[in-house]
């Protein structure tokens, strides 16, 4: 499976890098406008008109085999077990709110050579309810 996996991702890019090419070296709208006063667009190697229909063409193809293979790469990305059903599983860690005898407590266990203050009936302050709102948030000395 890794094998076709990356036969596909392969394919993808030379894909998407031959339509850059062809992409660039196509001629726009603006340009036959040129050619109908005769700025030479006859003396190239696909005659006056083969080679838009020809690179337009070829361009179809490749986007045609890129879409194709981005598909295939979505499927294959999506069949492989996972683990969990979610990603944020693991991620569910809560931290203490600042300023409580939880964090006081588990802040001064973690810190080596320090002990965790005595517990005392001092009341502890309360986180504010909603965020401040413009001077009090500047931070005083």
């Amino acid at each position: 499976m890794n094998v076709v996996l990356t036969v596909v991702l392969a394919v993808q890019m030379l894909s998407a890098l031959a339509m850059i090419g062809l992409i660039l070296v196509q001629h726009g709208k603006g340009a036959d406008m040129g050619a109908a006063f005769g700025s030479g667009g006859s003396g190239s190697l696909f005659g006056a008109s083969g080679s838009a229909n020809f690179l337009s063409h070829t361009t179809a193809v490749l986007a045609a085999i890129f879409f194709v293979c981005t598909l295939a790469l979505a499927y294959f990305g999506n069949a492989q077990p996972r683990t969990g059903s979610s990603v944020l599983e693991g991620a569910a860690v809560t931290a203490p709110i600042p300023g409580t005898a939880a964090s006081a407590a588990s802040g001064a266990a973690q810190i080596p050579g320090t002990t965790a203050p005595a517990t005392t009936n001092a009341a502890v302050p309360a986180p504010p309810a909603h965020a401040a709102s413009g001077a009090a948030q500047i931070p005083t000395k």
